[in-house]
């Protein structure tokens, strides 16, 4: 199972880090998706795979017993999910007003826009 995952965690990191390279703005976004993603993914198994219940412990006892589930990954990968998520939702709507303003989602069509020293505005 570690090794079918190994393999899915390196073609995500293979895949954005191909989509990060293009010119769109949009496969840019994709890019860190699956960046993201693959970076939850290696958290998730870098605990181990394994099997088991809560990590609480009984009423007078000092440690749960058996083997436990890892409460902290499981924290550490909500807490990146839910940040993903509002980076992800804030950058699609810089997307839409980039898209509104030049008329192209192409990095390399874009025009500067505004008072640039590139204009010559004598700044």
């Amino acid at each position: 199972m570690e090794l079918l995952l190994a393999v899915g965690i390196g073609a995500l990191f293979a895949v954005g880090f191909y989509m990060l390279l293009r010119r769109s703005v949009v496969r840019l976004l994709l890019s860190f998706v699956c960046l993201s993603l693959a970076a939850n993914l290696t958290i998730f198994t870098s605990i181990g795979l394994q099997r088991g219940r809560a990590a609480l412990a009984r009423a007078g006892e000092a440690a749960p017993e058996g083997p436990v589930a890892d409460p902290l990954a499981q924290a550490l990968i909500l807490t990146a999910i839910v940040i993903s998520f509002g980076v992800l939702a804030f950058a699609m709507v810089l997307v839409k007003r980039l898209y509104m303003v030049h008329g192209t989602e192409d990095l390399d069509l874009m025009e500067p826009h505004g008072d640039s020293p590139e204009e010559g505005s004598g700044r």
